[in-house]
């Protein structure tokens, strides 16, 4: 069984305009509402990929049922723990070659309704398979990552975890699966301002070493590197026009698992995840993966241990 777990869903407005001004009324030409959030997002993408999945996470109000009905339209479960409040919606405005990025807190989380989520996660079968992708709510502690992490390893769970809170390091006691953070919270999790490539390597494997099972380090438009104690890969992306960066990396992350447990090479499994990563920072949204094979034709790999070949 596959639960992906997210903590502060939201819903994403996609709003497109000829421009963006302080102090006027800014008409849209187009508006899509898509339910989200980062393990959201993860649950659409493995289903468009054939794999069902069961969303856990915390509802409140009428945008809270609009995403739980939204992903039950799609043939995906969900257990969600209802809350008061309303379930937060970010706003992400498109002016020609300018995104901006409106993202909201969402509502508080009490102690009841942490208790619950809690339970919800003990209780999930052992040996399965859970995501745990985004940021905390407020009311709720990053030491809620820990948590489940513990809990994971207790249950024989496959953790994966794409957080940015540096509550991961804390995790990885716990031997998480896979975890997926990019360049930038690569960075921040070792406290430097920027890594070069070989700090990227290094980092890398320092996550293994204190106890990941695999690492997928994204690099936006630079591509991912892919890391294991057998594996040192990276590939690169393809080339396109950039609209949507919000659900690349959830996207990434999905066609990612979906190919490592349908038996590909690790190598083809990164072109895939780059491929689908990028479809998605082409598209409004996410991605329908119509263009992922068209897209790996431009993707080249990268053995960092020596030698190259063409995607």
């Amino acid at each position: 069984m596959i639960y992906t777990c997210t903590l502060n869903p939201a819903i994403d407005l996609f709003i497109e305009a000829d421009d963006l001004l302080p102090n006027k009324v800014n008409r849209t030409k187009s508006e899509d509402y898509q339910a989200n959030g980062k393990g959201v997002n993860v649950s659409i993408i493995l289903k468009k990929l054939g794999m069902g999945s069961t969303a856990l996470g915390f509802k409140a109000g009428f945008t809270g049922a609009y995403i739980q009905d939204e992903l039950h339209a799609m043939g995906i479960d969900t257990d969600f723990v209802e809350i008061d409040g309303i379930t937060r919606v970010n706003i992400f405005v498109h002016t020609g070659d300018q995104e901006y990025k409106i993202v909201n807190r969402g509502p508080n989380v009490d102690t009841n309704a942490y208790n619950k989520m809690i339970e919800k996660i003990k209780s999930l079968p052992d040996q399965s398979t859970l995501f745990v992708s985004g940021s905390a709510p407020r009311g709720v502690d990053e030491s809620i990552y820990k948590e489940i992490a513990k809990i994971a390893f207790d249950k024989q769970i496959d953790l994966i975890l794409d957080i940015s809170s540096e509550v991961l390091m804390d995790c990885l006691q716990y031997n998480p699966f896979l975890i997926k953070p990019n360049k930038e919270e690569l960075a921040h999790f070792y406290g430097k301002e920027d890594l070069t490539e070989d700090d990227i390597i290094y980092y890398g494997r320092d996550l293994l070493d204190k106890g990941a099972k695999h690492v997928l380090i994204s690099l936006g438009e630079d591509g991912a590197i892919y890391i294991d104690k057998d594996h040192l890969l990276k590939v690169s992306s393809p080339k396109g026009k950039v609209v949507n960066t919000a659900c690349a990396g959830d996207t990434m992350l999905a066609m990612f698992y979906q190919k490592m447990q349908a038996g590909f090479s690790i190598e083809d499994t990164m072109v895939y995840a780059s491929a689908a990563g990028s479809s998605t920072a082409f598209s409004e949204g996410l991605s329908d993966l119509q263009d992922v094979s068209e897209l790996m034709k431009q993707i080249n790999t990268i053995n960092l241990r020596g030698g190259k070949k063409n995607g």
